[in-house]
């Protein structure tokens, strides 16, 4: 029997007859998580905002704690006037969620033909008591030029998004995207090597060498169980963290189809995800690519108002003909019904923590243990079993009591063989990318973003990275970055394997970008980016250095940037 029907089952089992009011969440990238990240900080001790760990967080939720900040008397949490202009934004976009007594405030000024854009965020969009719908189209144009490329780069997306609600209960959201793009000989080279498209799914190629062709498609609906608890279930992407990155699980990848219960009661917030996941697989014709299947627990704890501990743990597993039935129970440690069912599938456990301070920093990170063994960690001989990484980072908000200033640092390290297993099956992927950190092992990870609004619609952010990764030394060998080789192919001894082992490269990065938004949602962008790879021990691997320059115009979509 195949994961849908057990889904579908499970589904129906947790729908009620009558639901609760049903609330959806943004789309990856959206502006609105800079206002939230923001206000979290400021407010320091927001019962709603502290739990922000699992992504895409709440409408419903999000609105009502934001709202109440436009009041700083009631509050006193102090609003820059960019603050004030993304809290109105915020409801502006999420009018269904606003008491009616505000929504006369949001009207456009000037509806076009009486009918559209009656609100200046929706294109269209009606609400009455047991119906809201909003429609909005999607665009995303630009043109690159790349240094030592002769090649023509842009981006070129059309869709439309759709979300709403029906008589208060059940949740909705669509949306559909037709893309063509040439991107820089980095992300190019990419693509080559992993026959995948970051972050999509099936793609063709398109007119010249570097071009790939690709349609979009997700969406999901969500309801309300009880009181605490939201069920949503549907194709698209979820993310567990606070950085930049995330060890646990990324919007890196392709969409998938999950089924996600999220309980939120007293200082608890505990999300189970269920998802159907896509082997790694060799392109060519139309085929039935093979499936494998995640279940993963996210506990978050609010330990004090301003302290946020979690605890994470999940499974990759391939089965022929059925879904491990023993890894729906949401309440049982992964790890022991793994154990009982006789298997060897991947786990991982995890932790990780959040710290917001003196109302200007933020303090997180993650530790991920994928398989470990303390005593041949303190004998330090490099065992290549004991994969584990971690990420530390910091926010630091109006840096130097500059408004609008805002500073992210972030530091990620995982150790060789992370993320991979014995079983190529069961490796910690989806549509041959990996699930949690784009570099997949073996490497060691800076990044650091300065964002800057002097004006409320003008946005400045400066980005920079840098990594050093250890690569394969040949096709033979396997010294633990790639997450899609089986563990035990390859590998030379059981010894000696650290940081960089292997064809030690190091790669740094950096951007500039200048976004404005000339209407709601609709942002004209200029970017100029500069790369840099430099071979270390591999005089095989020749040094790179490729700067970008890109211009365009994006509407109703997050940007579309390629860190790696």
């Amino acid at each position: 029997m195949q994961f849908k029907k057990y889904i579908l089952r499970l589904a129906l089992v947790l729908l009620p007859v009558w639901g609760l009011a049903q609330t959806t969440y943004p789309q990856s990238g959206d502006k609105q998580e800079i206002i939230l990240d923001r206000m979290e900080i400021k407010a320091q001790k927001d019962p709603v905002l502290n739990f922000s760990k699992t992504k895409p967080l709440s409408r419903e939720f999000y609105v009502n704690a934001v709202k109440k900040y436009l009041n700083e008397d009631s509050t006193g949490v102090e609003l820059s006037k960019a603050d004030r202009y993304y809290i109105e934004s915020l409801l502006k976009n999420n009018i269904e969620w606003v008491p009616e007594e505000m929504r006369e405030d949001l009207l456009s000024k000037r509806p076009v033909l009486n009918t559209f854009y009656e609100y200046p965020a929706g294109f269209y969009e009606t609400h009455s008591r047991d119906f809201d719908l909003s429609i909005n189209p999607i665009i995303n144009f630009g043109v690159m030029k790349e240094s030592n490329n002769d090649q023509r780069l842009f981006y070129n997306t059309r869709g439309a998004v759709v979300r709403g609600r029906i008589a208060n209960r059940i949740g909705f959201v669509a949306s559909v995207t037709d893309n063509q793009e040439r991107d820089p000989s980095y992300v190019q080279q990419w693509i080559s090597e992993r026959q995948a498209v970051p972050g999509e799914g099936y793609y063709k190629e398109f007119k010249a060498a570097g071009g790939v062709d690709y349609f979009d498609a997700k969406g999901y609906i969500t309801f309300g169980a009880t009181k605490y608890v939201d069920i949503a279930f549907g194709y698209d992407k979820n993310f567990i963290g606070n950085g930049q990155r995330s060890l646990f699980l990324s919007d890196f990848s392709n969409n998938a189809l999950f089924l996600k219960l999220n309980t939120k009661i007293w200082k608890f917030n505990y999300q189970n995800l269920f998802m159907e996941l896509h082997n790694a697989y060799q392109r060519e014709g139309d085929v039935l690519l093979g499936k494998k299947y995640a279940a993963m627990h996210h506990l978050d704890l609010g330990l004090t108002k301003w302290l946020n501990v979690g605890f994470f743990e999940g499974v990759i597993f391939g089965r022929s003909k059925q879904f491990e039935l023993g890894y729906l129970v949401p309440v049982i440690f992964l790890r022991s019904a793994e154990r009982n069912a006789g298997s060897k599938d991947n786990s991982v456990v995890g932790l990780d923590f959040k710290a917001n301070m003196f109302k200007t920093a933020q303090l997180y990170g993650q530790l991920l243990l994928d398989e470990f063994k303390l005593s041949e960690m303190k004998s330090n001989k490099g065992w290549w079993a004991n994969k584990y990484g971690f990420q530390l980072g910091l926010k630091y908000i109006d840096v130097l009591k500059i408004k609008n200033l805002d500073l992210q640092l972030e530091w990620n390290r995982v150790r060789p063989f992370t993320y991979s297993h014995y079983d190529s099956v069961a490796n910690y992927s989806h549509y041959n990318q990996p699930l949690a950190h784009p570099l997949m092992a073996n490497f060691n990870e800076y990044l650091g973003v300065l964002r800057y609004r002097p004006l409320p619609k003008l946005m400045i952010e400066g980005k920079a990275m840098f990594y050093v990764q250890g690569k394969d030394s040949t096709a033979n060998v396997n010294f633990g970055s790639n997450l899609f080789l089986s563990n035990s192919f390859g590998r030379l001894s059981d010894n000696g394997y650290y940081i960089g082992s292997g064809w030690k490269t190091q790669t740094a990065m950096a951007s500039l970008l200048f976004s404005y938004e000339l209407k709601e949602n609709l942002f004209i962008e200029l970017n100029g980016l500069i790369r840099k790879q430099k071979a270390i021990t591999a005089p095989i691997i020749p040094t790179k250095t490729g700067t970008v320059l890109s211009a365009g115009l994006r509407w109703n979509i997050g940007r579309r940037d390629f860190w790696f």
